[in-house]
């Protein structure tokens, strides 16, 4: 019995040592958004080998069909457009002045110029200024304007260092945004002038499409502010 047992095992030996290892494919994948080295330790974890042109923005892939298929499935997922995002922030000033600088509120703050009667106790409020940056998530940008002819003028500037958008779209994290203003100081005797800044520098995160007061600067002491209210769109 032990014989025709071990005869047994020593036929099937060979056929076990005799199955072909999974045979390798190669592929050449193109991207169009996504830098290939961004994501090549990402797609490596497929099992792939990478060999990568960063210039053409081209990937070569080896490895078995199941890994290439599964490499390439990543891919469709990472190698997307970044979402472009609408900010913009609207400088408003409050006080008590009948005379106070700027123009009127437009309609759709109302409800948060609302809220900020019901929190300060300012009469007036005014709209100093509105400046809008488009960029795209994983970007910086900046932008400035001039509030009035003076020589040097007064002048708002709106920045932000990086932008990112939740996976499900409703969330606008900003990082190291600047929102202020660049007020003009001469020295005595007309002999220099330097600027001034008053705003706000922080983190915010932002609903799509919410108006968020996201900051208050004091003008001039006590009885006049500079309020910053932010909101964020995604463009598709």
């Amino acid at each position: 019995m032990k014989r025709i047992i071990l005869s047994v095992v020593l036929l099937a030996a060979p056929a076990v040592a005799q199955t072909p290892p999974p045979s390798e494919t190669t592929k050449l994948v193109a991207l169009r958004n996504a830098e290939p080295r961004a994501i090549q330790g990402m797609l490596q974890m497929f099992g792939v080998h990478i060999s990568l042109n960063n210039e053409m923005k081209t990937m070569v892939m080896s490895g078995t069909a199941e890994q290439i298929a599964a490499a390439e499935a990543a891919i469709k997922q990472l190698d997307v457009a970044p979402k472009n995002i609408d900010l913009t922030v609207y400088f408003v000033v409050g006080g008590d002045q009948a005379t106070l600088e700027g123009g009127a509120v437009p309609q759709d703050l109302r409800d948060v110029i609302t809220q900020l009667k019901g929190t300060f106790t300012f009469k007036e409020y005014k709209m100093l200024d509105v400046l809008t940056l488009r960029t795209r998530a994983g970007s910086g940008a900046d932008t400035s304007g001039i509030l009035n002819t003076g020589n040097p003028p007064k002048m708002s500037r709106f920045s932000i260092r990086n932008v990112t958008v939740s996976e499900d779209g409703t969330t606008i994290r900003i990082d190291r945004m600047h929102a202020g203003l660049k007020i003009p100081v001469t020295f005595p005797g007309g002999k220099g002038v330097e600027y001034t800044d008053s705003g706000i520098d922080q983190d915010v995160d932002v609903k799509e499409g919410q108006k968020v007061v996201v900051g208050r600067s004091s003008l001039e002491g006590p009885q006049k502010a500079l309020f910053l209210i932010l909101t964020a769109h995604v463009i598709q």
